[in-house]
């Protein structure tokens, strides 16, 4: 047996996109307001994950937020000669407003806002769902950098994402806005059958789960998209019969250790890296997957 091609259709569809939209303005309104104690800093808010990427699905309620500052960065100084970081060193100073001020501020400013629906979180500053708005998480961080050439503020290469602080102190590195412009890019190269076919893992997973044929959690909608980002073009389309079948037995005899995730910066699997999926948890959730199909 296969799943059918009616149920791979239906888990393709998107979820909602109304109270998503809504629930990003108020909170995006909530944090540009003119009042704000970093109101004169130079940030940007905007939307990642699923419901940025457009390849949310009706199980998946939370709106992923990212406000950035930009008046200071982190940086990857790895792939510069020893005159280039010299010549780095000597063109900057220490941020007198960091990620610490910036992130406390904008706790103050959520909390004032929405009370006790509010939770720091390790990552992201959680708001729950209270009515019609959905559970949001806001992710608050400063520009990272990672250099490939520095020979003065007006001759350098470098490629920019976002980074941020979990509770432990780590440092988190990520690049939101090239990993939803090449998806975006991947999705136009399959004729559009990228992202419902991202959305049909996504549901697929929910029902593995549900089944208790895979723990909650080791497969996050980020790496799934990176797994399909991986394969060919031509794997894609006709049906979703079609591109399941041909996309998941591309993947299972491909050298999977050489996929990178989709923002390119990093590889997909890789054992220490808090930015990067666990092998094991990916042979897992491909087993799974594999086992549902024969079992339909």
């Amino acid at each position: 047996m296969a799943i059918p091609e009616s149920q791979l259709v239906t888990w393709s569809h998107q979820g909602s996109i109304q109270q998503s939209s809504t629930t990003y303005n108020a909170i995006k309104n909530a944090l540009e307001a003119a009042g704000n104690p970093y109101a004169g800093k130079n940030y940007k808010v905007f939307l990642q994950g699923s419901y940025g990427n457009d390849t949310n699905i009706y199980a998946e309620s939370d709106v992923d937020i990212v406000i950035k500052l930009n008046d200071c960065f982190r940086h990857d100084l790895n792939e510069l000669p020893s005159d280039q970081k010299d010549a780095f060193k000597t063109a900057h100073s220490d941020a007198t407003y960091t990620h610490v001020d910036f992130k406390r501020d904008v706790l103050s400013v959520l909390k004032a806002k929405y009370g006790d629906d509010v939770d720091p979180g390790d990552k992201a500053i959680n708001i729950a769902a209270n009515g019609s708005r959905r559970k949001a998480d806001v992710i608050v961080a400063i520009q990272y950098r990672r250099y490939h050439k520095f020979l003065s503020t007006s001759d350098q290469v470098y490629d920019e994402g976002i980074c941020f602080f979990n509770g432990a102190g780590e440092c988190i590195a990520n690049y939101p806005k090239q990993h939803s412009g090449n998806c975006t890019a991947k999705h136009q190269a399959t004729n559009e059958w990228f992202k419902p076919m991202v959305r049909v893992l996504k549901n697929l997973r929910g029902k593995l789960v549900e089944e208790k044929m895979i723990e909650a959690g080791i497969a996050p909608s980020y790496y799934i998209e990176g797994l399909l980002y991986n394969v060919p073009n031509e794997k894609f389309g006709k049906s979703y019969d079609d591109s399941f079948v041909n996309c998941i037995n591309w993947i299972l005899g491909a050298d999977r250790s050489k996929f990178l995730c989709a923002n390119r910066q990093y590889y997909l699997l890789r054992e220490s890296s808090p930015v990067t999926w666990r092998d094991s948890q990916c042979t897992d959730f491909l087993t799974a997957a594999c086992d549902l199909w024969k079992q339909w």
